[in-house]
């Protein structure tokens, strides 16, 4: 092998090894990640991150209303996700489901085949996130030591909370869901307040009139 081969193939070599640690250990498709669970000090979110928490929570209300054409006299529309990826997970997410199905009445989830979105699990130094290809294609990646380290059914169903067109908001308390680990660790709440609902409500609402 000459040198200029023998150069190349080492740039492919660490090519290739910054591609294997970047990706997730499920596998999950490489997308765009949204904004995840937690933001670096000081640091309160971009406006691109809000363009892509906006894609993902589009990409999945224009599945779901393709699928709710079928059935005009539901009086919410059915977003559906898949698990199957996240079996550690499984209960968490059921629960966080759960938590978003008894606070808002727009929107309703449900767990089935043909989902709108997938949950996958594995480690990510990045934590836990939100991601979209702004296509249709979308899932939520739950990360093993940031559900150790805070309360998993809050993350869940905070990252739940993009799904359904929620932005991040590092710097509210507690009783915020979306303020996600802004609050520390010892935060465990994993409702919305009352004004995440409203704003869940009316943005599903656009959806039906959308759809109309």
């Amino acid at each position: 092998m000459n040198r200029s081969m023998t150069v190349l193939a080492a740039a492919l070599g660490l090519v290739l090894a910054a591609g294997a640690a970047a990706v997730p250990a499920t596998a999950a498709p490489v997308q765009q990640s949204t904004q995840g669970y937690t933001a670096t000090a000081g640091f309160a979110g971009s406006a691109a991150e809000d363009a892509d928490s906006q894609a993902f929570y589009q990409a999945v209300m224009t599945s779901a209303l393709a699928k709710q054409a079928a059935h005009p006299y539901l009086k919410a529309v059915v977003v559906t996700y898949d698990a199957s990826s996240a079996p550690t997970f499984k209960n968490v997410i059921a629960q966080s489901a759960q938590i978003w199905n008894s606070s808002v009445s727009n929107v309703q989830l449900r767990s089935g085949s043909n989902a709108d979105f997938r949950y996958y699990e594995g480690n990510d130094s990045r934590g836990s996130y939100a991601s979209t290809d702004g296509h249709g294609s979308g899932y939520i990646f739950l990360d093993y030591a940031q559900n150790r380290q805070y309360s998993s059914l809050r993350v869940t169903a905070h990252e739940t909370g993009h799904v359904l067109g929620l932005p991040d908001h590092y710097s509210g308390p507690c009783s915020e869901l979306m303020s996600g680990g802004g609050p520390g660790t010892s935060c465990t709440n994993p409702y919305p307040n009352s004004t995440e609902k409203r704003k869940v409500n009316n943005l599903w609402a656009n959806g039906f009139a959308m759809a109309g």
